[in-house]
This record gives structure tokens, sequence and C-alpha cells, in this order.
């Protein structure tokens, strides 16, 4: 999506579609005068009557008749004083996705100055790009073309103060790249698995690399055989696709310890010989999201160039069962050296983390943040809101809760106490990989934590978040792409620390 900024009256404004954000209340704000003029007082009459309240996701469609503005869409956002960047970004979202069902190709936004209560002007230009393509993403292609296709919405020009253009225009371009990654992450999870397979995933890693200039190494079976990764091979084994294991590094401070993101790469998850249920498995296509999100920050990284080193592991394979599946009772030895008892195939997503978290330790990380769809305890926990969130080091678990707020990906920090670790105790090897029902999210962590080694670390529990199963007001049902704008976030903190 191209977007823009520009100033001027809201009613002079040429073009098909205004939306303008406003908060909850019964009196017409002074700023939508000239708009409620062109209207012949019917946007007056609207919020004065109650019909539009201003509640977060409400909205109303006007046609003025004068002006060159063709529609006026009122979006609500919820009461003033709880307007943050997440509410303009939402509300970006919602006039988005309602631009696209009315065929427009160009949307300009509007937040009202009564409704902005604190947001900065540079937050302001990022939120509402992002927001805008968020809402206005579609996936038609693997469909054919219809015989009237809709006209897609392809660009957004933010609305501001001229005193305010250029603070905007700077946020524009934070939320031009993060929303490029955005895209990029939802676009690989929702392709089947039938064409997302290790090797796509590689492919299109190569072609980050080669258009932004990141290193790239990516092992094949060979290469992790003599690596050592018996965990990430044993899950491999029962796939005729190939796994790979894919690291992208992006240098900007010199010498640094980097950041490194580990994101779960499972293509398609059968479950292994502990098969899950037919019911919604074609879901399980949406197992390689947080490998999704960290091509997608990588996306965004090669864009905004931040000053920071920066290390993206995606270890990347199918699950499946066959003959030469691994079955549940093996026992394999993990890169770190660990013997683990497989309980479950199908708690394997823990299984590929453990050997990129042991792998990581030979670029001395300053910080490790994995990201996956570990456990579908996570949603007895949290439901869809938030993504579960633990780690060795307090401050950053902090650090990353603070850049989910930012982001609109909100985290909810789980315990990792000691007593937690008698659930993955084995007779016969150094750990099993499932603990049984109870404390599943905290025993999935408490695996991972098992294979930390000598740098701070958090794990992202984003099974509950990583897709949605309906549509909602601000997105299209299926990905999300949770993840990158919480990893760019953190990323462009740490590099401004």
């Amino acid at each position: 999506m191209q977007s823009s900024v520009t100033s001027g009256p809201l009613a002079q404004l040429a073009t098909p579609l205004l939306a303008v954000a406003l908060p909850q209340g019964g009196s017409v704000p002074a700023s939508l005068a000239e708009l409620d003029r062109a209207t012949d007082g019917a946007v007056g009459r609207a919020v004065t009557s109650g019909d539009f309240k201003g509640k977060r996701d409400e909205l109303m469609l006007f046609y003025p008749a004068s002006g060159k503005v063709e529609r006026l869409l009122l979006v609500g956002l919820g009461k003033a004083a709880e307007v943050t960047r997440t509410t303009i970004r939402r509300a970006a979202a919602v006039a988005a996705k309602r631009g696209r069902a009315l065929g427009v190709r160009r949307l300009a936004f509007a937040v009202l100055p009564e409704a902005r209560v604190g947001v900065p002007a540079t937050d302001l230009g990022q939120v509402v790009v992002e927001g805008a393509a968020q809402g206005a993403w579609a996936f038609t292609e693997l469909k054919a073309a219809p015989e009237e296709p809709s006209a897609e919405l392809e660009a957004v020009a933010i609305v501001s103060d001229a005193g305010e253009a250029k603070a905007v225009a700077a946020g524009q371009r934070l939320g031009d790249a993060i929303a490029a990654g955005h895209q990029l992450a939802r676009y690989l999870q929702m392709q089947p698995g039938n064409v997302c397979t290790p090797t796509y995933l590689a492919a299109q890693a190569r072609a980050l690399a080669d258009r932004y200039g990141f290193a790239l190494t990516v092992l094949d079976r060979a290469a992790m055989e003599r690596e050592g990764m018996g965990a990430l091979l044993a899950v491999a084994q029962g796939s005729a696709q190939e796994p790979r294991f894919i690291v992208l590094e992006y240098r900007g401070a010199g010498d640094a310890a980097p950041v490194a993101l580990v994101g779960k790469g499972v293509t398609f998850d059968s479950g292994g010989i502990s098969i899950k249920p037919a019911q919604n498995m074609e879901d399980m296509k949406f197992d390689m999201s947080g490998g999704a999100a960290v091509l997608g920050a990588f996306a965004a990284i090669g864009r905004l160039k931040p000053a920071l080193n920066v290390v993206g592991l995606v270890p990347a394979t199918e699950n499946l069962p066959s003959g030469t599946a691994v079955k549940p009772g093996d026992v394999v030895k993990s890169h770190l050296g660990k013997t683990i008892e497989i309980i479950n195939t199908d708690a394997e997503g823990r299984l590929i983390l453990c050997d990129a978290l042991s792998y990581v330790r030979r670029f001395k990380p300053a910080a490790v943040l994995d990201i996956a769809t570990l456990t579908g305890a996570v949603v007895v926990a949290l439901g869809h809101a938030a993504i579960g969130a633990m780690g060795n080091d307090e401050a950053l678990v902090t650090e990353v809760e603070a850049a989910g707020e930012r982001a609109g990906e909100r985290c909810w920090p789980l315990p990792l106490w000691d007593d937690y670790r008698d659930l993955l105790k084995s007779d016969i090897a150094d750990i099993k990989n499932s603990g049984g029902r109870g404390a599943g999210t905290i025993a999935g962590g408490w695996f991972l934590r098992e294979f930390v080694n000598g740098y701070p670390w958090v794990h992202l529990d984003i099974a509950g978040t990583a897709y949605t199963e309906a549509e909602l007001p601000y997105q299209a049902k299926g990905p999300t792409a949770v993840g990158v704008r919480l990893f760019t976030e953190f990323i462009l903190r740490r590099a401004a620390a």
C-alpha cells in the first residue's frame, strides 16, 4: 500500500473516501463544522441524536452534497481519555476494511484534534499506515479472477496539520516499513502447506537477503546432521519434504552483540504419530507463523536499517506420520547434547526450537526472543487477546511487554518457577518433551529454558493470536502476522538506546 501525508481543510480534500476518527461523546467537535455543513447538517444530527455514538469500531457513512469529498466515513474511537496508538491503529484498520468493501482505491484518514489525547504526531503517522494496511489486506491469489473484479484499496493519505506534517511523515516512513513486513508475514501464513514448504521459506529468506543485503545461511538435512540437530531432525524424519534451518544476519552496529529472533517454522503440523483430530486440521498450515514473523520483521529491518545487529533463525520442517516418523517413547539427542524422551509427537515445536536456541549461542547474543504457536494451552489460559510470555530475565520480559504495548500485540507473563521443572522429568532421558495437560504452556516454556545457555531470553507463545477463525471489524479472517510489529518496536527502541 502506498502512503502519503496531506494537509488542508477536511471538506476540501479531493478523495473518494475520507475517514474521520472521533471519540465517544454527544456533541459535535468544532473541527467537524465544515464537514457538517457539507452534509447539510447530517453529521451533526447523527452525533447529537446518538445515532452515531463514537464507540469503538462504530461506522457511519455519508455522501456530502458539497466539497470535494465523495464519501465521508465517521469512525468511532471510544472514550477520548482512552485513545492510544493502538486505538488509532485499529480505527484506521476498520476504515480501510470498509473502504475495501466499498471498492475505493484511495482513502484519506484524519483523527480529530479533540481525539489525539497526547498521541505524538510521529506515532500518528506510523499507526495510521500500519492500520490501513492491515484492514485493506485480502488474499485472493489462489482464486480465479472474478468476472467483475472489485478495486483494491491501494493508497492511504494521512491528514495532518501543516505544522506537524514533517513529524507525521517521519512516522509514515516507519509505518510503511512495518506494514510491508506485516504484509509479507500474512502472505506466507496464508499459503497452503503444499506451497509453503521448508524449501519455500528458505527461498523467501533468499529473496530478502538479495534485496536488502543480509547474510544468509541455509542448512539442509546433511548439514543439520553434521551439526548434531537431533531434535529437529527427529521431527523432520516423518516427511518427504526436506527440512531447512534458515539463518539471516543484519549488521547495523559493527561488532556489537546482536539481538536474535527465533521463529518456529513447522509448515504443516499433523501432530505426527500423536495425530491431531481431523476437524480444523487445515489450520495447521499456520504452525509456521513464528517463522513468518521473523521473516516479516527482517523485511521491516531491511527498509529501516536500524543501528543494531540482528540475527533471525527459522528451523523449518513438516510434522507428519509415516513409517519413518518419530514415535512416542523414542529418545533423541539435541544439539546441546541433552537427551529428550518423546512423550507426544505433537509437542514438536519445542523440539525444533531447542536446537535453534542451542545453535544461536555462536552469535553471543545480547538477547534472544523466540516466537511460536507452541501450545493449545495458551488459548485456554489467555484466549485470543494476548501472547503468553516467559523468560529467564525479568528486565527483558518487561522490555518485550513494553514493545508489545506499543505494537498493539500485548503480552501476559507466565511464571517459570522451579516447581514446574518437575513436570518434565524423564525416567530414561535428561528431559521429556511433554508434561501433560496441567500448566501446558509453562511446561513448554520450561522445556525451552533447558536449552537456553548464557544469554537473556524470552519465549512468546502465539498459538492464540497467530490467526483468527472469524472475520473481525479490523481485519479479514485468517493470519494476523503477530510478532512483526512487536519485534520491530523492540529493535527500534534497542537501536535508539
